[in-house]
This record gives structure tokens, C-alpha cells and sequence, in this order.
């Protein structure tokens, strides 16, 4: 079972070309299923929907939730595909995905936003690189691992735009804000080379490395707390309130989704919701029937 475990991961980093934290969220849902069947007594060859359903079942009586459920049945799917290119079965292909609730993304308040903005000192090194992190991550709504894969080529701060790539290797242009670009500008020049950058990444650690996703979360905590913010956040918390805060100030659904870099617009529909407040607004002050 291992051998065929260790082919499929291979199979998704060289041939499909994931990257190493989805390839490491594969390993391990794979190998909770492979130690569940090592308990039963049960081999792949034994394996049919019942069993994969009995799994998973049990999976969610310990408590886990129906997104991780769908997620690890992704998993299994995608490798007893791979098993079934070899001439194998693929019972996974029977089970029905769990129905998932739709959770609402948490956003900040433009207040918060602009207080959680205003925490880092940017005097220090670290501060200005923390300010000019969030400040771009919330001008352009970008994720984590865009923030921290941010090349120093990738700017055109003369033309207020960043080079982003995106899920699935998309390349998205970015527009940025004048106090984004001063930002980025008063770090790069001034703090960026007190840091002995060692990499070509825009956002480096105190020691000249990589600035990590762990770190970014980590720093975007801290300066919630600093700020005051009680609601729990982390840097995806930044995208969210950049698409919200979008909306509701008029742009389109169509021109949010570019700019999120989503493959899909439905991806992006998950924002419409914050533009309830603001379409009864309208309906009230413009709707004939509204007047007095």
C-alpha cells in the first residue's frame, strides 16, 4: 500500500506540479486511511465504496467537520484514480461528497482594517517590512502564499501595479493604492538592505530569509491584538475585507473576481452578501413606492 502511496505523491508534485503544502495535506489524510484499513485487517483489494463510507463516517463521529470530511475524500478519490490508471478499480468514485454549510468569510470594519494597518512601528526594520506587508496584502487581496512568493521583480511601483502568481500558476496584474506603494518604496530603499536580504523575495525573516507563511499569521495576530481587534483573524482575514470593502463601495462582482485572481466567478459570489445593506439603501431611496 505504500509503495502505490509514495508513487501517487510523486505522481502529484512532478506530474501535476502541486506544491509541497498540498502534496503534505494529501500524505496525510492518505496515510489516517491507510492506518485505518492496517486496523481493520483490510488491504487496498479489500477496499470498496462501504468501506470508504464507513471511514469517513467514522471520521466525522470523532468530530470532524464536513469540510475536512469532503476534503479527505478528495484525497482518496485522486489516488484510487491513480490506482485505477493501473489497470485497478476505483470504489471512491461511488461515494457522494458530504454536503458542505456555507460559511461566511469574517471581515473587518474599515476602522479595524485601518487600525490593524496603523500597528506595526515603521521606524524598525521589521515594523516597516510588517506595515508594508499588510498594507499590500490588503491593497491588492492577496493570499499568504502570494504575499510571502512576492519577488522584488514582480513590483512596477512607478506604474502601481504587482505581477502576482496565483493558484494554479495564474498570473494576475494587481493595481496598488499611492499609501501601499509609499510603503513598499520606504521599505525597499531604506529597511529591506538592513535586513541582508539573501533572497529575491519583496518580504524576508530578520535574518535576510524567506518571510514564511507561519510567520505572516504569527505577525497578523500579533498586531490584531495590538490593535484591539477582538474577532479572531488571520491573513486571509485581509483578502476577505479587501473584496467586501470593494463591493460595497460599487465595484462589480465581475471586477472583484480578476482582481482575487478566482478561475470561477461563483468563487467569488460568496461576497455578494455583504451588499444587502447597501441594495436596501437603494431600493428605499429610489424606489417609487418609498415616497413619502
Amino acid at each position: 500500500m505504500q509503495a502505490l502511496v509514495d508513487a501517487y505523491l510523486t505522481h502529484l508534485t512532478v506530474v501535476r506540479g502541486l506544491s509541497e503544502h498540498t502534496v503534505a495535506g494529501y500524505a496525510a489524510d492518505l496515510a489516517a486511511f491507510m492506518e485505518a484499513l492496517r486496523a481493520s485487517g483490510l488491504d487496498l483489494s479489500s477496499v470498496d465504496a462501504e468501506t470508504i463510507v464507513a471511514y469517513l463516517a467514522t471520521r466525522q463521529a470523532q468530530g470532524v467537520s464536513s469540510r475536512t470530511v469532503a476534503r479527505q475524500l478528495s484525497a482518496l478519490r485522486g489516488f484510487f484514480a491513480f490506482v485505477e490508471s493501473t489497470q485497478q478499480r476505483n470504489p471512491a468514485r461511488l461515494v457522494d461528497s458530504p454536503r458542505l454549510p456555507r460559511t461566511l468569510p469574517q471581515v473587518l470594519s474599515p476602522e479595524q482594517v485601518t487600525a490593524l494597518l496603523a500597528a506595526p512601528n515603521p521606524a524598525t526594520p521589521l515594523g516597516a517590512r510588517d506595515r508594508a506587508l499588510l498594507e499590500t496584502m490588503y491593497a491588492a487581496g492577496l493570499r499568504v502564499s502570494e504575499a510571502v512568493g512576492l519577488d522584488v521583480r514582480d513590483l512596477d511601483l512607478q506604474a502601481g501595479l504587482l505581477r502576482v502568481l496565483g493558484k494554479g500558476d495564474r498570473e494576475r496584474l494587481a493595481p496598488l493604492h499611492e499609501v501601499a506603494i509609499q510603503n513598499l518604496e520606504q521599505y525597499l530603499k531604506i529597511f529591506r538592505p538592513q535586513l541582508s536580504p539573501r533572497v529575491p523575495q519583496v518580504f524576508i525573516n530578520r535574518f535576510g530569509g524567506p518571510l514564511s507563511r507561519q510567520g505572516v499569521w504569527k505577525l497578523v495576530r500579533g498586531y490584531a491584538q495590538a490593535a484591539g481587534i477582538t474577532v479572531p483573524i488571520s491573513p486571509h482575514t485581509l483578502r476577505h475585507s479587501f473584496a467586501t470593502h470593494l463591493l460595497e463601495g460599487g465595484a462589480d462582482l465581475r471586477t472583484v473576481q480578476i482582481l482575487l485572481g478566482h478561475a470561477d466567478l461563483s468563487a467569488t459570489t460568496i461576497y455578494t452578501h455583504v451588499q444587502s445593506s447597501r441594495l436596501r439603501a437603494l431600493h428605499h431611496a429610489h424606489h417609487p413606492r418609498n415616497e413619502p
